[in-house]
């Protein structure tokens, strides 16, 4: 009986399946660490919107209340974004004459809210580009955060400072858990959860008011993997 031989080319392309074996596990350790990392993918990501929005004019020089806009952060999970007729209360569009309306702010014709108006006309909302993105298995509540007395500053930044917005934190497993293990430092009272640039009065016992705060609140925050994996 004649003994089967493998063809030659069968040596080079064992060589090849090595580095490609070798070469694919190198790019899964990256996809799966390093590059997929908060810290590498996520801190600094800031789309391009379809209207150039400048939370530095609107929240920062103009003091709008992140409330105006996202006006169900109190009593809802989610921070709603402003649908388009939110927008149209300041920047009403052009008359039929052509002429902006006499209530209108200054700018309402400018070309860069086209889109908004657009949005008005038809009835069809603005694709606008979510920044902050949790997966889909974890659980965020805005209410309970704010009403708790956790600024958006603690994990959004100084959004009254950005021309565009950027993530400015990790919003990791490990970022959350930290605080909610010492969440001291980032509470302060209810009234000032939107006013991004609140600082402690002269004298202010951060600690003291913490522990205070945590009573008459009931404030107790939990690490349980179940809390946010539901």
């Amino acid at each position: 009986m004649k003994r089967f031989l493998f063809p030659r080319w069968i040596n080079p392309f064992l060589g090849v399946l090595g580095l490609a074996a070798v070469g694919g596990g190198v790019y899964a350790a990256a996809m799966g660490g390093l590059i997929t990392d908060p810290k590498t993918l996520n801190v600094g990501y800031m789309p391009t919107q379809p209207v150039p929005f400048s939370h530095a004019l609107h929240a920062g020089q103009l003091k709008m209340d992140c409330r105006y806009c996202h006006n169900t952060v109190f009593d809802a999970a989610h921070a709603a974004v402003p649908p388009t007729a939110t927008c149209v209360n300041c920047h009403s569009p052009a008359g039929e004459d052509g002429q902006p309306p006499a209530l209108g702010a200054v700018h309402t014709t400018s070309a860069k809210l086209q889109p908004i108006h657009e949005s008005w006309k038809t009835g069809r909302s603005m694709a606008w580009k979510r920044i902050h993105n949790l997966p889909e298995f974890v659980y965020f509540n805005h209410a309970a955060h704010v009403n708790s007395g956790v600024s958006c500053k603690s994990c959004h930044g100084r959004i009254d400072q950005m021309e565009v917005v950027y993530q400015a934190e990790e919003l990791s497993m490990a970022w959350c858990i930290t605080c909610h293990r010492n969440p001291n430092e980032h509470l302060r009272p209810q009234e000032f959860v939107t006013k991004l640039d609140w600082t402690p009065p002269e004298g202010w016992d951060q600690e003291e008011f913490a522990k205070s705060h945590r009573e008459k609140y009931n404030i107790h925050p939990q690490t349980h993997c179940a809390v946010c994996h539901r």
